[in-house]
């Protein structure tokens, strides 16, 4: 019988596999509909008219997929990093990945190399797109979907150099334990170095520090807010991206990331405006 699918219930008809899925996709889009505040497993139960445990056993499937997250201390229910993932790169008809691809092109064709688009998501940074240059051969590092901490990999360490200090410092306290697990060369000591030559070299480097050999240079792109919307960055094998390589291609990354940072201005105001200078850091 149909619950009401306007106000969020789940219909129980239709062969055991499509409901389960039903249910699935009716709870993921209740956790959605309430924001970042989350959503507590009774006022699912009570919206969804679904028995608890069932509630509660799909709920569990969810955050096993990463398309939802359970708060620890509230035990709510939020939109997780995978659901993210799915969302940043099915945009790829608005928002800043359509506006951002002919500079990729660009960047890619100039450079021989490959050239990428992250953006932030929390303490984290997700590639969007990758762009591949002519040149034969290339590092294979960093794939779209793909989700790093922030200050690993060349647009991650650009997103978090344009934060605050203060948000710096959060940041990397809040992913020290994923750091020491995941990258025991990144020591969030270490990264708030790497975050003050980035602010004043203009451009990140990431030296072969998440795979050896693979070098990447980046910079962040500001949003109308003047916070970090993205970062372009060029990832090349070590022997490309000499120091003077490097100070070669990073005036074309920052002249791509003032095209992209005056349209996404242009976009949200609904008229071209001029592009904004980079700024390097902010305290």
């Amino acid at each position: 019988m149909d619950q009401g699918r306007g106000n969020g219930a789940v219909e129980e008809a239709g062969p055991g596999g499509t409901r389960s899925i039903e249910r699935a996709i009716a709870l993921l889009l209740l956790v959605g509909r309430a924001g970042t505040a989350g959503a507590r497993l009774s006022d699912i139960v009570a919206t969804s008219s679904l028995p608890k445990p069932t509630a509660r056993r799909v709920l569990l499937a969810l955050v096993r997929s990463g398309l939802l997250d359970q708060d620890p201390t509230t035990r709510r229910y939020h939109i997780g990093p995978e659901a993210y993932v799915l969302g940043v790169l099915a945009s790829e008809r608005f928002g800043i990945h359509a506006l951002a691809r002919d500079g990729l092109a660009r960047l890619a064709r100039e450079s021989g190399d490959s050239a990428f688009l992250s953006v932030p998501r929390d303490d984290f940074a997700v590639c969007l797109h990758r762009e591949e240059g002519p040149f034969p051969i290339r590092t294979h590092v960093l794939q779209a979907g793909d989700r790093h901490p922030l200050g690993i990999g060349a647009g991650s360490l650009a997103l978090l150099a344009a934060l605050p200090d203060a948000e710096v410092e959060a940041v990397l306290a809040r992913n020290a334990g994923l750091l020491a697990a995941d990258f025991p060369g990144c020591a969030p000591d270490f990264l708030l170095t790497l975050v003050g030559e980035t602010r004043a070299r203009g451009y990140a480097v990431n030296p072969g520090l998440v795979v050896a050999g693979s070098w990447g240079i980046g910079v962040a792109v500001p949003g109308p807010d003047g916070r970090p919307a993205g970062a372009l960055s060029i990832a090349a094998i070590e022997s490309r991206l000499t120091e003077d390589r490097r100070r070669a291609l990073a005036p074309l990354l920052q002249r791509e990331a003032e095209r992209l940072s005056a349209a996404l201005a242009g976009a949200q105001s609904g008229a071209p405006k001029p592009a904004r200078g980079l700024a390097r850091a902010r305290s």
